[in-house]
């Protein structure tokens, strides 16, 4: 079974983190929080953003990212950024591999993605365009990986019959 894990390097906007953390609830994947946050994690914060279903959210925050680093040893870290040369289906994701997106407004740091250029993948889109919203990039790249891995842990059958008229 594949264990994937979502990484947000300091996020901005409270209800990308809570979109975000509805994909990883419904995906099985492991969320963590970089800090300094651009909100307060609070239960009336939680409430007003829209994430009734935080206390099913499998999450770990960090003071930093290099807390980050020495709390996950080893660990194997992808970075979507769109500064990357290679397409995000152009990676093989790992059991317990780890996504990592940058905040809204400036992305990775630079010299963060300097060291793990290897690593960094981007999601193809017209040159007209910034970015994609970042809820949206984090459902993508984490969907990819989830069907690189047969979607093995979740239910594919039987679900629909249930909503179809």
């Amino acid at each position: 079974m594949a264990k994937l894990n979502i990484v947000l390097l300091e996020p901005e906007i409270p209800s990308n983190t809570g979109n975000i953390g509805r994909t990883c609830v419904a995906a099985g994947a492991h969320l963590h929080l970089i800090e300094p946050l651009g909100f307060r994690l609070n239960e009336k914060s939680i409430r007003r953003a829209g994430m009734d279903y935080w206390e099913h959210l499998d999450v770990t925050r960090y003071i930093d990212y290099q807390d980050f680093l020495e709390k996950n040893p080893g660990a194997r870290i992808y970075m979507a950024t769109t500064k990357a040369r290679r397409l995000y289906t152009d990676v093989k994701y790992e059991d317990d591999c780890y996504i990592m997106f940058g905040k809204e407004s400036a992305g990775i740091p630079e010299e963060i993605l300097l060291q793990n250029q290897e690593r960094a993948v981007r999601i193809p889109m017209l040159s007209d365009i910034r970015s994609l919203n970042l809820a949206n990039s984090v459902a993508i790249v984490l969907y990819e990986a989830l069907r690189q891995h047969g979607f093995d842990h979740m239910q594919l059958e039987g679900q629909l019959t249930k909503y179809l008229w």
